[in-house]
């Protein structure tokens, strides 16, 4: 288990996608904002898909051109095609995310094309990003369990992982995407990708909807995953999964980790603070369980 990980907060792209409060370009950049001065080494801001797919990311490069520079934050955006791709480019952005799922129905119907296709085509994706001096990440969505066709072989998954280190990815997340995963998918599951992902880093991109996710992170660290994908609030959901909720919140998954006593860099307080004031702006509360209750303080510590 390693004594140090990598947070990267996807709220400000999957935490609002879902949403039915839609947020102006504007308010978006001042998330993240807010959340690179907590100490996120990583930000997922935006999507670069059309705005009628997903009407809460229009505007994704007004939302890149207002993000002030954070000295060592990675201002990061989703791209499921090439022309997503080539405006991440034009938007400045350096650090890309790509993502599909590993079963044909979902893929269909979030894609519009077969695992098969997206496989090549993210190919494609990965070369273009790299030719252009760009990091590349890829996240293997239904990892855990499809909404359409149900339980996915490991062995099928570890395949994908496989592929997309052969491609070149510099990294490969593994997405719990309907949030149906247990601890001991995540001990058959992540031994495996760490090593057919041939040293790349391994990561998990976990939903809470049925109150496993921040136990597979926990198995997750202890299986050598390195990499974590968090929402501010616990804000999320896949438009095009039903019943897909929120992913595990950030806060919540600090407090384990300082608890642990795993380094992030990242500021809990501070963080609290912009999940606060990021329902404000949405107008209604959010998953969070440790903005409600708060760190814990011993009473009467040190009497």
């Amino acid at each position: 288990m390693s004594n140090h990980v990598t947070v990267c907060d996807v709220g400000p792209r999957d935490g609002l996608q879902n949403d039915a409060t839609t947020l102006s370009p504007k308010v978006r950049a001042e998330l993240c904002n807010r959340l690179a001065q907590t100490g996120l080494p990583r930000i997922e801001a935006v999507s670069f898909v059309h705005p009628t797919r997903v009407p809460q990311m229009a505007g994704a490069e007004e939302v890149i051109a207002a993000i002030e520079p954070h000295e060592d934050v990675s201002i990061a955006a989703l791209t499921l095609n090439l022309r997503g791709v080539e405006r991440a480019i034009a938007a400045g952005v350096r650090d890309v995310h790509i993502a599909y799922p590993v079963t044909d129905t979902f893929a269909q119907r979030n894609q519009g094309m077969t695992v098969a296709q997206a496989v090549q085509a993210t190919g494609a994706m990965i070369e273009a990003c790299h030719t252009a001096g760009l990091r590349v990440s890829v996240t293997l969505g239904a990892a855990f369990g499809c909404p359409f066709e149900g339980p996915v072989d490991p062995g099928v998954v570890i395949d994908h992982v496989a592929r997309m280190a052969a491609l070149g990815s510099d990294e490969i997340v593994l997405a719990d995407t309907i949030g149906v995963g247990v601890p001991a998918q995540v001990r058959r599951l992540v031994p495996g990708a760490v090593a057919a992902a041939a040293g790349r880093p391994v990561g998990l991109h976990l939903h809470n909807t049925r109150n496993t996710g921040y136990a597979n992170a926990a198995v997750g660290l202890e299986q050598g995953v390195t990499l974590f994908d968090a929402s501010i609030g616990g804000l999320g959901g896949c438009p095009f999964a039903p019943a897909a909720t929120g992913n595990i919140a950030t806060e919540d998954l600090l407090y384990m980790l300082d608890g642990d006593g795993i380094d992030t860099g990242i500021d809990l307080d501070a963080l609290l603070s912009v999940s606060r004031w990021l329902a404000g702006e949405l107008g209604h509360d959010v998953p969070s369980l440790l903005l409600r209750a708060g760190p814990f303080v011993a009473v009467g510590a040190g009497a």
